[in-house]
């Protein structure tokens, strides 16, 4: 995938974001904030508020805590689910996320989640990519999301990856 391509919009990111605590800007391709992640409320109420620009709530994640398998809800301003993330079973050489959207085709997280070079795809269609490579930042990636996606959805995708991989 290529930036600009098909309607293709490039974001920044940084790693282990969710583990900071803090309040943390998403940056689109020419630097502008785009989105906000309210991390101080994953230490409060095991949430995570996803804002626009305008400090307007977009997507909450929730963490279930009462499950086997840890799970995490995105869901959207109104408090109703859009979709639940967790971790497969079985993943022998990279990892892999399942993405249950309530309305929709499920979305699949494969690959290297650790080094932040992974696809975001929905049955054949990949709907993001996430990679350092374009980047000489060190703690920074991309997240290159495919025209027709909901780019608030895939960041908070990318957003609860980071924090389940990271939080162990």
């Amino acid at each position: 995938m290529q930036d600009g391509t098909n309607g293709t919009r490039r974001f920044r990111m940084r790693q282990k974001l969710v583990s900071i605590g803090d309040d943390y800007w998403i940056e689109d391709e020419d630097g502008r904030r785009v989105y906000r992640i309210d991390g101080k409320a994953m230490r409060i109420r095991d949430t995570l508020v996803l804002e626009n620009a305008d400090g307007h709530a977009v997507l909450k994640i929730r963490q279930k805590i009462a499950r086997l398998r840890k799970t995490m809800t995105i869901e959207d301003a109104d408090g109703r689910t859009v979709a639940t993330m967790k971790k497969a079973h079985l993943t022998p050489l990279r990892d892999r996320w399942v993405v249950q959207m309530e309305h929709g085709a499920e979305m699949d997280v494969t690959g290297n989640i650790i080094d932040h070079e992974y696809t975001i795809t929905r049955g054949d269609r990949e709907v993001a990519v996430v990679t350092k490579r374009w980047l000489r930042m060190r703690d920074t990636y991309t997240v290159d999301v495919a025209g027709g996606e909901d780019p608030a959805l895939v960041l908070a995708v990318v957003a609860v990856v980071d924090h389940m991989a990271h939080d162990n």
